[in-house]
């Protein structure tokens, strides 16, 4: 009796042991991190997601969400300071709203390329911007998310060599103070209409042209209804990658480290690809029958920036960032 006994405690020790060292398995499980964004599946940043999570999936498991089916587009930030998403793809102009200064950071000719865009933002530069982002909006900034440049677009065959020559030319812009403030410093007459419309009102000259990165030509099928490309690059298109404080300040510098690490890896293989597809598209764009040339990009860049030193926007800048950032070397 005493031995079945002894057997049973045993078993009963043994049982309890085995579970004991279950549960801090259990407890370590991997966070997750809730991923938010407007852009599809298609997006090459969708991609660049998937190469961010393969480099963190030792310490946190990835969940994308996108084509606004978690937030709406615009409600992304405010969900991350409410801790109520871990990352999300923010848009400059929404973090403008709550911090004026970073309005600069939307402004036409800002940045040359691409290249001049994470130049900046891998500057002091950069760091001061992103800062305030932390300080103001509590959400930390893991880098810009470039996404392609603007273009103007043309139906009539007219040839653009500066700001002068866009006068009285109907350009759609999307609505907005701010894009109207947009068209204007590029010299055109900004023409406010929905996306959607954009193919119909070239096609029917209710519009004289429109302003998208070349996929965005290319995805609603504009040069279809256009003459011409003219490579102004007035604005370079950029997101930026994001994650809440609260994620952000539970690591230790090393984990810290590697976050970064890892998003700095997938945001340059993004870069580059999006590069890649925009030179492939002007080429194609030539091949069926568009004229894609540049313009005087110095004299539209010039006439911009008077603009906009001249708009009520400019007088949230911080001091000196213009300059600063024009004279930045890449």
């Amino acid at each position: 009796m005493e031995s079945r006994i002894d057997r049973r405690a045993v078993l009963a020790t043994g049982a309890a042991l085995a579970v004991s060292h279950m549960l801090p398995v259990r407890a370590q499980e991997k966070p997750k991190l809730r991923f938010a964004a407007v852009f599809s599946d298609k997006d090459i940043r969708a991609d660049m997601m998937k190469v961010f999570a393969k480099d963190i999936e030792a310490d946190y498991t990835v969940e994308s969400f996108l084509g606004g089916s978690l937030f709406k587009q615009g409600t992304e930030l405010v969900a991350i300071q409410r801790d109520n998403l871990e990352m999300g793809n923010i848009a400059p102009q929404d973090i403008s709203k709550q911090v004026p200064a970073w309005s600069i950071l939307t402004s036409a000719y800002l940045f040359r390329d691409a290249n001049h865009l994470n130049a900046f933002f891998a500057s002091d530069l950069g760091a001061q911007m992103k800062k305030m982002v932390e300080d103001q909006v509590k959400v930390k900034i893991l880098g810009p998310t470039f996404f392609g440049t603007r273009q103007v677009g043309l139906k009539p065959k007219k040839k653009i060599s500066k700001p002068e020559d866009l006068a009285g030319i109907k350009l759609r812009m999307p609505p907005g103070d701010a894009w109207q403030l947009l068209g204007r410093s590029i010299g055109a007459n900004p023409t406010p209409m929905a996306y959607a419309e954009t193919y119909t009102g070239l096609q029917t000259g209710a519009i004289d042209g429109q302003d998208n990165p070349l996929p965005n030509v290319q995805n609603m099928k504009f040069y279809e209804v256009m003459s011409q490309i003219v490579l102004t690059s007035h604005l370079v298109g950029f997101d930026l990658l994001t994650v809440n404080m609260k994620t952000w300040s539970g690591m230790n510098a090393a984990k810290q480290k590697s976050f970064q690490a890892a998003a700095d890896k997938a945001i340059a293989w993004s870069t580059a690809e999006h590069l890649k597809k925009e030179a492939e598209l002007a080429e194609g764009f030539k091949k069926q029958g568009l004229d894609v040339y540049t313009p005087d990009v110095n004299a539209f860049r010039a006439y911009a920036q008077k603009i906009y030193l001249a708009s009520d926007e400019a007088k949230a800048w911080p001091p000196g960032l213009l300059d600063k950032s024009n004279a930045m070397k890449t």
